[in-house]
C-alpha cells in the first residue's frame, strides 16, 4: 500500500501534464490517505457539529475508516442526506449551510485530497476562492499588480450561484477529466443525497451545498471552466496593445513646455521656469491610443472583478458576452442589476470589502494610474456598531462572566481581525475610530465585571508595547501560575499603517510529510491514554478545552484533567473508557492516573 504523500505527488504530476486520471475509486480503498485527511480536518470547529444521523467526529478510529472502505469496495455506501441550518447575511436574510455526519464528512475530506492534488495545477491563477495558500488578500494584491491604468470596474454578481450548479454539467465536467465510472457515480450521488429540513427529508436537484468539506472544491471545478474561457477567449479578444509603449504617446505639447522650462532654466529665467511647470501639470503627459485595449480579470469564489481601459459601451459588450456564456455553457444567471460598470476614475468599486479606484494627481503624477484601495464607511459604522447603543460605547454583556484574560483576548481579536484583513487600505487611520470605541467598550466591560469604574480599570491595567520600533499604550492582563510562564493578553498596539503587499501569490505544492501528525502517531500506538490498555482505540473529541470547566462540576472527572494535562482537544481511549466517558461514569483503572496528578501536584 503506498503511502499518502506517493499517491497524491503521482495524481497532481497528472493534473500538470493534463492527463486524465483513470482508476481513482481505488485509492479510496488507501488507509494512509484517512490518516491523511482526519490529520487536516480533526481540529475544525465543526468535527463536533452532528449530522442529520447524530454523528461527529467523536470516536473516530481505524475500525471506522476500514467499514468505510468495505462498503466502498463492494459499493455499499450511502450519502446521508445533510442536516439544513441557515446563518445570518451581511446583508439581510439567511444562507442555507448542509451539515453532514461523521463518516460523511470523512470521505469527503479523503476525495477532496485526491482532486486538489489534481486540479490544483489546472487552475487559474486568478482564482483565489478556497484554495491552498490563496485568499481575499492574494486577490486583492494581483489586483493591485495587475489592473492599474483601468477606465472601467465590470463587478460581477451571479445569482444564487451554490444553489444552481447543475448537477449533470458538473459531472460532465469532471468525466472529461476522470475516467472512472464508480467514481463519478460516487460524486452524483452525493450531489443527490438531500437535505434534512423540519424532519423532513427534501430531494436536492442542483447546487453543492454550502458546509461540506468537497463543496468549495466542487465549486472551484465549476467555475474554472468560466476562468478558462475568460482567459483563453475573451482576454485575448479585448487586450489589444498600440506600436507605441504601454497603449501611450508623448503629448506634443506637454513636450513642448518641458522644451522651453530646460531652456528657462539654462537662461537663468526663474519667473519662466515656473510659468512652464504649472502649464506642464495642467495637461497629461501622454495621450492614449485610440486602439489600446486592455481588459484583466480576478475572481475568488463566486465574485469577480473585471477591469477595462477602453469606451463604455465595449465594457457593456464584455458583460453580455460574460452573461451569454454563464447562461449557455453553465446554466448560470448573471445578475444584471447588481453586475455594475464603474467609472474607474470618478466611482468606487466594491470588491471583498474594499472600495476601489483609480488614483488621478496634477501634483504627484507618480501615483496616477495606480489603484487605491479603501475601508468603506458603513465598513467602520458596522464595527463601531458591535459595540455601541445609542450612540455611546457600552460593556460586552455576553462576555462579563469571562475571565479578565479572556475579555482582553476576546476585543484584541475581533479589532486585531479588523485591522489585518484592511491592511492595504490607503485610508486605514480612520480604523482609530474603531480603535476608541473598542477600547471604551473594553474598559467598560471589565468596570461592569468588577463592579469598579473605568478610571480604576485603567489604573489597574494599563502598560506599553513597543511595536516596529513605537511605543503604544495598551491594556494588559497577567495571570500567573505556577512552575510555567505567565498568560498575558494584551488590547493595543496594532499599528494603523498601511502594507501596500501583505501576502505572497504562491501556487500550492504538496510537502514532505504533510500527511503525519502528532494525533496520527498517537492513533496508530494503539494504547489507551486513560487506562493504558494495548488496543484499537476510538477519538475522544472536545470542541474547545475550555469546555470541559463546565459549570457547576464539583470535581473534574478523571479524562478532563487528563485532556487539560496533555492539552489537546482529543483523547485516545480504549472502548471501554470511551462508553464510561460518555455515560458520565468512573472506572477504577483511572485511579492510577489521578494517583500520578496527585502526586505532580505534591
Amino acid at each position: 500500500m503506498q503511502d499518502a504523500e506517493t499517491v497524491l505527488s503521482v495524481i497532481q504530476t497528472k493534473g500538470q501534464e493534463g492527463q486524465p486520471l483513470e482508476r481513482l475509486y481505488r485509492q479510496l480503498f488507501n488507509i494512509e490517505l484517512y490518516k491523511a485527511a482526519y490529520s487536516q480536518i480533526y481540529a475544525n470547529d465543526g468535527a463536533t457539529t452532528p449530522g442529520s444521523d447524530g454523528t461527529t467526529f467523536d470516536g473516530m478510529s481505524v475500525k471506522r475508516w476500514e467499514r468505510i472502505i468495505a462498503q466502498l469496495r463492494d459499493e455499499t455506501f450511502r450519502w446521508q442526506a445533510v442536516r439544513r441550518t441557515y446563518i445570518p447575511k451581511k446583508s439581510g436574510g439567511r444562507r442555507p449551510l448542509g451539515i453532514p455526519g461523521g463518516d460523511d464528512k470523512m470521505l469527503q475530506a479523503v476525495m477532496k485530497l485526491l482532486l486538489e492534488a489534481y486540479y490544483e495545477p489546472r487552475f487559474s491563477d486568478r482564482s483565489h476562492g478556497f484554495r491552498p495558500g490563496r485568499g481575499c488578500l492574494t486577490a486583492l494584491v494581483q489586483i493591485a499588480q495587475r489592473h492599474r491604468d483601468t477606465s472601467w470596474f465590470i463587478e460581477g454578481d451571479i445569482k444564487g450561484f451554490f444553489d444552481n450548479i447543475d448537477h449533470d454539467r458538473l459531472i460532465g465536467i469532471l468525466s472529461k477529466d476522470i475516467q472512472d465510472g464508480r467514481f463519478l457515480n460516487l460524486v452524483k450521488r452525493l450531489l443527490e443525497a438531500g437535505y434534512m429540513e423540519d424532519w423532513q427529508w427534501q430531494r436536492t436537484y442542483s447546487g453543492a451545498p454550502q458546509g461540506g468539506i468537497i463543496s468549495p472544491l466542487l465549486s472551484n471545478i465549476y467555475l474554472n471552466v468560466f476562468d478558462k474561457w475568460v482567459e483563453e477567449e475573451l482576454l485575448p479578444l479585448y487586450n489589444r496593445r498600440s506600436s507605441s509603449k504601454k497603449g501611450r504617446k508623448a503629448n506634443p505639447l506637454y513636450r513642448q513646455y518641458s522644451h522651453k522650462r530646460s531652456s528657462a532654466k539654462r537662461a537663468g529665467d526663474v519667473a519662466a521656469y515656473k510659468r512652464y511647470g504649472k502649464l506642464m501639470k495642467a495637461i497629461p503627459s501622454v495621450i492614449d491610443d485610440d486602439s489600446y485595449r486592455k481588459l484583466e480579470y480576478v475572481r475568488y469564489a463566486d465574485d469577480f472583478l473585471l477591469s477595462f481601459a477602453g469606451p463604455k459601451h465595449e465594457a457593456e459588450e464584455i458583460r453580455e458576452r460574460i452573461r451569454f456564456f454563464l447562461e449557455q455553457e453553465l446554466g448560470l444567471e448573471l445578475s444584471i442589476e447588481k453586475t455594475l460598470i464603474t467609472n474607474a476614475r470618478t466611482e468606487k468599486a466594491r470588491f471583498l470589502g474594499y472600495d476601489l479606484h483609480v488614483m488621478r494627481s496634477q501634483e504627484r503624477r507618480t501615483v496616477n494610474g495606480w489603484l487605491w484601495f479603501g475601508v468603506p464607511r458603513e465598513v467602520i459604522t458596522a464595527a463601531k456598531g458591535k459595540y455601541m447603543r445609542n450612540g455611546k460605547p457600552v460593556h460586552r454583556n455576553e462576555w462579563i462572566l469571562n475571565s479578565d484574560y479572556d475579555i482582553v483576548a476576546n476585543f484584541q481579536a475581533e479589532y486585531r481581525g479588523l485591522v489585518q484583513y484592511y491592511i492595504m487600505a490607503h485610508n486605514i487611520a480612520n480604523l482609530s475610530e474603531v480603535e476608541w470605541v473598542t477600547v471604551t467598550s473594553l474598559l467598560k466591560t471589565l468596570a461592569a465585571k468588577h463592579k469598579s469604574s473605568v478610571n480604576q480599570i485603567v489604573r489597574k491595567h494599563r502598560s506599553t508595547m513597543v511595536v516596529d520600533g513605537r511605543r503604544y499604550r495598551v491594556f494588559k492582563v497577567r495571570v500567573e501560575r505556577a512552575d510555567k510562564k505567565p498568560l498575558v493578553a494584551h488590547f493595543g498596539a496594532n499599528p494603523l499603517r498601511r502594507n501596500p503587499r501583505p501576502a505572497e501569490i504562491k501556487d500550492y505544492l504538496p510537502k514532505t510529510g504533510m500527511c503525519r501528525s502528532e494525533l496520527i502517531d498517537r492513533m496508530m500506538a494503539e494504547e489507551c491514554e486513560m487506562c493504558g490498555s494495548k488496543g484499537r482505540i476510538q477519538v475522544h473529541h472536545v470542541r474547545k478545552l475550555k469546555d470541559l470547566n463546565q459549570p457547576g462540576r464539583k470535581a473534574k472527572p478523571a479524562w478532563v484533567q487528563r485532556m487539560a494535562a496533555i492539552r489537546r482537544k482529543t483523547l485516545m481511549v480504549c472502548e471501554e473508557c470511551h462508553q464510561a466517558i460518555h455515560a458520565g461514569g468512573h472506572r477504577s483503572e483511572w485511579d492510577d492516573w489521578n494517583n500520578i496528578l496527585e502526586s505532580r501536584m505534591r
